[in-house]
């Protein structure tokens, strides 16, 4: 199973949230036209999103849950990645691994992940195997069987998942201090995988207890992407799906986050650390948190800053002062409330890790200073329009697309526009978002190094 969780030190996990810009557009000055998918609701409530791909008889089928880690009770952390574990372990139909088992008998891959505001299943089959599919996936929406008897022995896998992916890893333990200190109050700043004493402390009634209080159809997105058209998917969904009453589900009221008044600093000294890292990370608004309509000029100071080898950060630090390996950004748009925007880099050898951030600073200054011009602003937004083309290749593309956005109160009207809401970002936007969002009193700076040998 997959858990997506707050990026450790670079850019590698936070840019699975970075894959809400990849979208198709039409050439500029069209009208925007993303995936032009089809949808309805069955009558128990359950969003279900089609998008047509032709280019192979496969589907995708994902069902997504509009819960996550950071609707979590108090004192309960890591529940939400639990339970997406012991929804492998059977249901009144099928004994534990079964599902699994089917799928790969008919030649077909599954995965699961869960994030701070959903959780998700996916399956790639071929498109005669949909039926099959979406069977068990409904059944275990509401028929999972739980008992000590398989809860206690994953929970100890969940324990060894936390021990190797970050326990083990120096990385991953300076992003999970980084982000507690980035945010003072909201559950964001708990780690997805939860704590390990809290883990420990999971039961069984408490999974129970979260399924039955999360898993509705009337709180679920079902997305279909593939050879297949919509009737052929709402017929399925009908006999599958639209049997399951839909049940009460509780508002998601979480803590806000409170005006900061102080830059923080974690530093991290680890005798496995090979190669050192300084992390930046500023609160953010996203698209649903905070001054959202900052959150397409973001998305594209992000590209002009440090989204690959022609960026700001990696054209001053890697190429022309040659004193970093890597240099670059990571902003998400899509978080349910606040997001954050995160400059990184790490040194080459010999240089001290204080001079990348010392680097890093000085061209965030020259950008509040200087500003972006208008020649940047129209490459990066030709950039991500054109890069965004190929989204329609990808079976998952879509799929991923409209489950991040649905669940985190987005609209699938809101998601074809996008190309329009970038074409329309100007130079002024970009340059006021930054100053709003660089700001050091809500700030976090880490700083990953080898422990002295002396």
């Amino acid at each position: 199973m997959q858990i997506v969780k707050s990026r450790p030190t670079l850019v590698p996990i936070l840019c699975l949230f970075v894959a809400f810009l990849v979208l198709a557009s039409q050439p500029r000055g069209a009208q925007a036209k993303v995936f032009e998918p089809e949808t309805f609701t069955l009558d128990n409530g359950l969003e279900v999103v089609v998008v047509a791909n032709r280019r192979a008889p496969i589907v995708t089928h994902m069902l997504w849950y509009k819960v996550g880690a950071a609707d979590e009770p108090p004192g309960k952390s890591g529940i939400a990645h639990f339970l997406e574990h012991l929804m492998f372990k059977g249901t009144d139909t099928l004994g534990p691994g079964e599902f699994s088992d089917i799928i790969a008998r008919n030649g077909g891959q599954e995965n699961a992940f869960t994030s701070y505001d959903y959780t998700g299943y996916f399956q790639t089959v071929a498109k005669d195997r949909l039926d099959i599919i979406m069977k068990y996936e409904a059944d275990r929406m509401t028929n999972l069987t739980l008992s000590d008897e398989v809860v206690l022995p994953e929970r100890d896998v969940v324990l060894e998942e936390r021990r190797s992916r970050i326990d083990r890893e120096p990385g991953a333990q300076l992003g999970e201090a980084l982000r507690a200190v980035l945010f003072l109050h909201h559950p964001y700043g708990v780690p997805v995988i939860g704590w390990e004493e809290e883990i420990r402390g999971l039961t069984s009634a408490d999974a129970i207890d979260f399924y039955r209080r999360w898993y509705a159809p009337n709180n679920a997105v079902l997305i279909v992407a593939g050879d297949v058209d919509a009737e052929e998917v709402r017929a399925l969904a009908e006999t599958h799906y639209g049997v399951i009453p839909a049940r009460e589900v509780p508002e998601r009221l979480r803590p806000q986050e409170p005006r900061q008044n102080a830059a923080r600093r974690v530093i991290l000294e680890n005798a496995r650390v090979r190669q050192p890292s300084v992390t930046i990370s500023y609160l953010a608004p996203s698209y649903h948190a905070g001054a959202s309509d900052d959150a397409e000029a973001l998305q594209v100071l992000d590209e002009i800053l440090g989204s690959g080898s022609t960026s700001r950060l990696y054209s001053a630090l890697v190429v022309e002062q040659a004193v970093a390996a890597s240099a670059g950004s990571a902003y998400s748009a899509s978080a349910l409330d606040l997001s954050s925007f995160t400059l990184f880099g790490s040194p080459r050898p010999d240089v001290p890790v204080e001079e990348i951030e010392a680097a890093l600073r000085a061209e965030l200054a020259r950008l509040l200073e200087e500003g972006v011009s208008a020649e940047e602003v129209a490459t990066a937004k030709r950039r991500m329009l054109a890069d965004a083309v190929y989204a329609r290749d990808s079976l998952g593309s879509g799929p991923r697309v409209f489950g991040r956005a649905l669940t985190t109160g987005a609209t699938v009207a809101e998601v074809e526009s996008w190309p329009e809401r970038i074409e329309a970002v100007t130079v002024e936007q970009v340059n006021e978002a930054a100053k709003a969002v660089f700001d050091e009193r809500r700030s976090a700076t880490g700083l990953l190094l080898p422990k002295p040998t002396s």
